[in-house]
């Protein structure tokens, strides 16, 4: 994606929530929907016509590339949500795309076949996969940040076994979302976050991070970048001022930050060609307690702020916008009115 898009579409005044999951619970069918991918498509398209957005955003799906890595393992798919490896698995040479990966691949290619609209591709962070992959990644992520080495400790092993098949499989989804036409990917890392990594160890150094988060990023960005893709980062994690300053290194063209961010503070402490998005607390939209005139007041002192700030940005929601079940009016109230108040701004 050419970053001067998105940096206009900033100037502009664009608003929108990452809101397809809602779109696609309108459909009696969305559960047949997420098997075809031209139908699929065709919800991403409907969705941005929705929202007012030339951004084609896909469903924030973050067990995709579990479910493909343990299907290459063997793993029986009924046990794939709650399975954790016990020790270090053996990675297949090729991972197949899965059917999930196959359907999201053919809803991008659907985007750009039948539309305008940017196509967007969506994958999860290595990290926050690794973290899927093991029944205590915490423990293993603390001690390599005293210094025990994989070759000291199994468990430190195992985090660096599973991060190394968590880069490979997300790898191979994102070629393919890239050949499928995708312009930007969305790239979720919300596990990169203080309750992951010590805050005490940090204080000291981000070796730990750098090398079990940043540099798998980097990796991922570089690739990207040789393909003309751009990145979008997410992470709605409790982060830290030097999360975000390093967040800010990758060369994204869109940063995505959770709402316990300041945004117009951390503007400063990131570089001013890289648009920040968000971060209204939508994931308590579905609760009456967040009325609709909070929601118009946070969008408003929102705007204010950034604009004060001087940093692009386009407001818009801290995560994906789900559809709760029996809560569906009051969340599209709110969203409404953050689009509105935004129009108004």
């Amino acid at each position: 994606m050419d970053r001067q898009l998105l940096l206009k579409l900033a100037a502009s005044g664009l608003r929108m929530p990452i809101g397809t999951h809602l779109v696609l619970h309108e459909h009696a069918d969305h559960a047949a929907i997420l098997c075809d991918g031209a139908r699929l498509g065709d919800v991403l398209i409907e969705t941005a016509r929705r929202y007012r957005t030339p951004l084609a955003v896909p469903l924030m799906d973050l067990t995709i590339e579990k479910a493909a890595l343990l299907q290459a393992c063997g793993v029986p798919e009924a046990e794939v949500p709650t399975f954790h490896f016990q020790g270090a698995p053996e990675i297949p040479a090729v991972i197949p795309l899965s059917a999930a990966m196959k359907t999201g691949c053919a809803a991008i290619g659907r985007v750009k076949q039948t539309s305008d609209l940017v196509p967007m591709g969506m994958a999860i962070g290595p990290f926050s996969l690794m973290t899927k992959l093991l029944a205590d990644p915490i423990t293993p992520v603390f001690l390599a940040g005293t210094g025990i080495t994989a070759q000291e400790d199994p468990e430190v092993a195992l985090v660096e076994t599973a991060l190394a098949a968590a880069e490979k499989v997300i790898t191979t989804y994102l070629d393919a979302q890239i050949a499928a036409g995708a312009k930007a990917i969305i790239i979720c890392e919300p596990a990169a976050n203080k309750v992951y990594f010590s805050p005490n160890q940090l204080a000291e150094n981000y070796a730990t991070f750098d090398r079990y988060v940043m540099e798998p990023m980097r990796r991922l960005t570089a690739r990207l970048t040789a393909a003309g893709v751009g990145l979008v980062f997410h992470d709605c994690g409790e982060l830290t001022d030097g999360m975000i300053e390093r967040f800010g290194t990758l060369g994204a063209v869109m940063i995505s930050l959770g709402s316990s961010r300041q945004l117009w503070e951390d503007a400063a402490r990131l570089p001013k060609d890289v648009v920040l998005y968000g971060n209204l607390p939508t994931k308590q939209f579905y609760a009456p307690q967040l009325t609709v005139a909070e929601v118009e007041r946070l969008a408003l002192e929102l705007l204010a702020k950034m604009r004060a700030a001087k940093h692009p940005f386009i407001l818009g929601s801290e995560c994906d916008v789900l559809s709760v079940p029996g809560s569906e009016k009051e969340i599209a109230s709110k969203v409404d009115a953050f689009m509105r108040v935004g129009a108004k701004a």
